[in-house]
């Protein structure tokens, strides 16, 4: 599958900009899949206004791979996608799966997602740590033979790899490389991304989206111009698939929206950029920076959990969990930004989606 066969309001929905939440995991007590909520969840989003749902990624959890779940998992989005009515009616999505693994398996689950019907597979490359840059690009090219890629620069905190400006211009040439989700939540590595993808004159063709959770507003706000030949070139991060986004999904829609408005007015309000500090503040709440992200996903689903979403918190590995003073520390951010959460959506809603 190339890109090019993508339908074009899909793909019209990736370039624009689109809030795309890293889906998460719903699991009973027993640590099983809760089918109802997991549903749930996914219609959540899409009400929501979302533009698709990244599902296998990190907020996902790598460890379904362990427990036989990346398919079916993969399968009941995309079930409930195509059987369910959204809000204000039927529109195109963009659909991402999580790719993951050394090349054997980044393939095999390229091979299920693009059966399945995602446009695009968001390639983790945690899996290849200590190998070559050349291996590196033959593996990405391998995987890019099966379906459309979007790049994902990891943060080293949660298991990432560093990847020089070198990396990202080898990848950016690759044809069907389609986006990339810029995650290492680091200013320096961020622009190592998009001066890659000027250099490989791949602007046009590959869509940049945030993954940056501590920075959000910012990388959707700024411009970026490098020099290319002597040429100034300005490009934009244009969405965000983010794991912050799993959570408060309606707010993070509305802000997306007032962002490019904003764009297109010029020049940006000063409230609007104040709201940077506070997104990111909310940030180190739900992924638990205090403690090195530890709490990272059990923080969005406490969140979830409080709206009813979710009946718990529960992780694959019975290790992770909200750590020591996380709980107050979303109580705060929650109070203190309520212009940033969407509880009363939810509340108006909840009993459709669990239905």
């Amino acid at each position: 599958m190339h890109w090019s066969d993508i339908a074009d309001d899909s793909l019209a929905v990736l370039r624009r900009g689109s809030v795309i939440p890293a889906h998460l995991l719903a699991l009973d007590a027993n640590r099983a899949l809760d089918v109802q909520r997991q549903r749930a969840m996914t219609r959540y989003y899409l009400d929501a206004g979302a533009g698709g749902v990244a599902v296998g990624v990190h907020s996902t959890q790598f460890a379904i791979r362990d427990v036989s779940l990346y398919q079916p998992v993969l399968e009941l989005a995309m079930e409930t996608v195509r059987t369910w009515e959204p809000i204000g009616g039927k529109r195109a999505l963009f659909m991402v799966a999580g790719l993951a693994g050394k090349t054997q398996q980044a393939v095999s689950e390229a091979r299920i997602a693009q059966s399945l019907g995602y446009h695009a597979g968001l390639l983790s490359l945690a899996a290849m740590k200590g190998v070559s840059e050349d291996e590196l690009i033959t593996h990405c090219r391998a995987v890019a033979e099966v379906m459309p890629l979007v790049g994902f620069y990891l943060q080293p905190a949660v298991g990432g790899i560093h990847l020089p400006m070198s990396f990202w211009h080898r990848f950016a040439q690759i044809d069907n490389v389609i986006a990339i989700k810029m995650a290492p939540f680091n200013r320096y590595r961020t622009l190592d991304v998009i001066r890659g993808v000027i250099a490989a004159q791949a602007e046009d063709r590959v869509t940049l989206y945030t993954g940056n959770d501590d920075h959000i507003v910012l990388d959707l706000a700024t411009p970026f111009t490098f020099m290319r030949g002597g040429q100034p070139v300005s490009v934009r991060i244009k969405g965000g698939l983010l794991g912050h986004w799993s959570v408060w999904t309606k707010r993070a829609v509305e802000l997306l929206d007032r962002i490019h408005a904003a764009i297109d007015a010029g020049p940006l309000p000063p409230d609007l950029l104040a709201l940077d500090a506070q997104v990111t503040d909310c940030n180190a709440a739900l992924f638990d920076v205090a403690h090195d992200f530890h709490g990272c996903i059990a923080g969005c689903h406490e969140v979830l959990r409080r709206q009813g979403l979710l009946n718990g918190i529960w992780c694959l590995d019975p290790n992770e969990g909200l750590s020591p003073g996380q709980a107050a520390e979303l109580s705060r951010v929650h109070d203190e930004y309520p212009h940033l959460v969407d509880d009363a959506f939810v509340r108006a809603h909840l009993g459709r989606w669990l239905a």
